[in-house]
C-alpha cells in the first residue's frame, strides 16, 4: 500500500507554488480496528504531554526566540525514518489512508520522545487539517531521479529545462486556492471522535510556509544557467524573481481573505529551524479566530546563493523576498547557505530574528555579525552520522569545540538533511543525548 504521508500535502509545511494531491476524500468511514490502534497511541501520547519537562522547555523555546537564551537548545528534522524503525515500533497497522497519516505522527513523536527527546515539547493537542488546496502555477518540474537506495524519500534529481526566455516566464499562473470547508469539518469530525476525550483536538490550516523562489528557479531553469543569467541576462533574472514573488503574494492573500492561516507559535518547525514558541506572537485557534500573517513567523531562503557575493545577493534575491517577509510578524532567513558575510545585508529585513547558519557557514565569522541581536539556528553538518564508523567521543568533542564558539549567542542547534544513519537508529539517539549533554555544560 503506498503511504499516504508523502503525497497528502496539507497536513504539512505549505508550499505557495505546488499543486496539491490530495488522497482524501469525503469517505472517511474508519473501522473499530483502526480507531482502537489510534486510540492506544493517543493515550500514550497524553502521558507524555502531561510530563512537567514540557513546560520548562517550552519556556526555554520562549527565552532563546525572544533573545533571552539560557543554553544552546537541541532538536533534529528531517529524519531518515526508513531506518530507524526499532522492533517494528514504526510499522504501520491501520488501513484507511487518514488513519496511516495519524498513526505515523503519533508513532513518531512517541519513538522520538522514547529514544531522542533532545529539548523536544509535546502538547495535549492534535490538529485536524483543513482541506485546502493549490492549483499550482501551471508549469511541471520535469526531473530524472536516481536512487541509492529504494526506501530512502533522498533522491538525487537532474532538472530538464523548461524556462529559457522572457516569453516562457509568461507561462506561470497564478494559484488559486480552494478550501473544501464540507472535507474540512467531515475531517474534524473524524479526529473528533478519534481523539475525544484524550487529546485537545484543533483545526489547522497552513502554519506558515516555506517560500524559496530561487529554489523552484533553478529547478526550471538548472544551476549553472541561471547563475550564469545573473551576469549575463539580469533584468530576464528580475523579472523572473520578481514574478515569483508576486505569484507568492497572492496566494497569501488568498490565505488571509479565506481565513485558512494558522498560528506557528508553538511546537512546529518555522522556516528550516526549530520550534516557534514566543512570547511575542498570539497564539490563534483556527476557524474562530481571524489570523492575518503579520501575526505568524514567516520565512525565505536563496540556498543556490551560497557562491552569490552579499550584494548580489541583495539585488538578485533580498530586495525581492523582503515584499514578502514584512507581511510577517517575526521572520527566519537562510537554509543550507553560508551567510555568516551577508549579516550586514539582512539586517535590512526588519521583523527578523533567527538567522540559518549552515555547516557551511564561518562559525566565528557568524558569532562576530550577529552577536546577541538575532537567533543563531546551526546547522551541524549530518555527515557525521553516515560515517563509516561512529565514535561518540569524536561527536562529542567537535560539538563542544562549534557550541564553544556561540556559548554566549541565543542558539538553537538543528541536526537536519539526516539522509542516512547506516540504518543504525542509536547513532541520532545518542547524537542527541550528546548534544544535549554538552548544552548543559556549556550553560552550566
Amino acid at each position: 500500500m503506498e503511504d499516504p504521508v508523502t503525497t497528502y500535502k496539507f497536513l504539512g509545511m505549505h508550499f505557495c507554488f505546488e499543486e496539491t494531491h490530495p488522497v482524501i476524500t469525503e469517505d472517511v468511514r474508519i473501522t473499530t480496528e483502526d480507531a482502537s490502534v489510534i486510540k492506544e497511541l493517543a493515550k500514550q501520547l497524553a502521558e507524555y504531554a502531561a510530563d512537567p519537562v514540557n513546560d520548562v522547555r517550552k519556556e526555554l523555546w520562549k527565552k532563546v526566540n525572544g533573545l533571552r537564551g539560557e543554553k544552546p537548545m537541541i532538536w533534529y528534522d528531517e529524519v531518515c525514518w526508513h531506518e530507524m524503525n526499532q522492533e517494528d515500533e514504526l510499522i504501520l497497522i491501520t488501513e484507511h489512508p487518514l488513519c496511516r497519516i495519524i498513526e505515523t505522527e503519533l508513532k513518531r513523536q512517541i519513538y522520538q520522545w522514547k529514544y531522542m527527546p533532545g529539548d523536544m515539547v509535546i502538547e495535549p493537542v492534535v490538529y485536524a487539517p483543513l482541506a485546502v488546496f493549490n492549483t499550482g502555477i501551471g508549469l511541471e518540474k520535469e526531473m530524472e531521479i536516481v536512487k541509492t537506495d529504494i526506501q530512502n524519500d533522498v533522491v538525487s534529481r537532474h532538472f530538464i529545462i523548461t524556462i529559457k526566455d522572457e516569453c516562457d516566464i509568461e507561462k506561470i499562473k497564478y494559484p488559486e486556492i480552494i478550501h473544501d470547508y464540507d472535507l474540512s469539518n467531515v475531517i474534524y469530525n473524524r479526529y473528533q471522535e478519534l481523539f475525544d476525550g484524550i487529546l485537545t483536538v484543533r483545526k489547522r490550516g497552513a502554519p506558515g510556509f516555506w517560500f524559496a523562489p530561487w529554489d523552484d528557479i533553478v529547478m526550471y531553469t538548472g544551476v549553472q544557467e541561471a547563475l550564469l543569467d545573473l551576469v549575463l541576462h539580469p533584468e530576464y533574472v528580475k523579472h523572473f524573481i520578481e514574478k515569483l514573488v508576486d505569484v507568492g503574494l497572492r496566494v497569501l492573500d488568498q490565505y488571509e481573505e479565506q481565513n485558512i492561516l494558522s498560528s506557528n507559535n508553538y511546537n512546529i518547525r518555522v522556516g528550516s529551524g526549530a520550534y516557534g514558541y514566543t512570547d511575542e506572537l498570539p497564539r490563534f485557534e483556527t476557524g474562530k479566530d481571524t489570523i492575518p500573517a503579520r501575526k505568524l513567523w514567516g520565512c525565505c531562503t536563496a540556498q543556490i546563493f551560497s557562491e552569490v557575493s552579499p550584494a548580489m545577493h541583495e539585488e538578485f534575491a533580498l530586495q525581492y523576498e523582503r515584499k514578502w517577509l514584512e507581511r510577517f510578524g517575526l521572520t527566519y532567513y537562510g537554509c543550507c547557505e553560508p551567510l555568516h558575510h551577508k549579516v550586514e545585508h539582512l539586517r535590512a529585513i526588519q521583523n527578523l530574528r533567527k538567522i540559518s547558519i549552515s555547516p557551511y557557514a564561518d562559525l566565528a565569522a557568524a558569532k562576530d555579525a550577529i552577536g546577541d541581536d538575532y537567533v543563531i539556528s546551526y546547522k551541524p553538518s549530518p555527515a557525521v552520522l553516515a560515517n563509516k564508523e561512529w565514535d561518540p567521543s569524536a561527536v562529542k568533542a567537535d560539538l563542544k569545540k562549534h557550541l564553544s564558539v556561540i556559548r554566549d549567542c541565543n542558539v538553537e542547534v538543528i541536526m537536519k538533511d539526516i539522509s542516512t544513519v547506516r540504518y543504525q537508529p542509536r547513532r541520532l539517539w545518542e547524537w542527541v543525548k550528546i548534544a544535549s549533554e554538552v548544552s548543559l555544560e556549556l550553560s552550566g
